[in-house]
């Protein structure tokens, strides 16, 4: 069988930690920031871990 490629969409959304956690980053982030408070665009600038379900799929996708 030949080697599965990665797949390079979830390649530039989703990351894996060292300990093979899959985490992303939040949406919304670029658009109608100004009238945003100013908790919701610092929560913006971190990573988020993804839920249980979707990391059997994406770990396949990421290689």
């Amino acid at each position: 069988m030949p080697k599965l490629k990665t797949h390079k969409g979830a390649a530039a959304r989703f990351r894996k930690t060292g300990t093979g956690k899959i985490v992303r980053m939040k949406g919304h982030r670029s658009h109608l920031r100004r009238k945003k408070a100013n908790r919701t665009k610092r929560l913006f600038g971190k990573t988020i871990q993804v839920s249980n379900s979707d990391t059997k799929m994406l770990k396949r996708l990421l290689g």
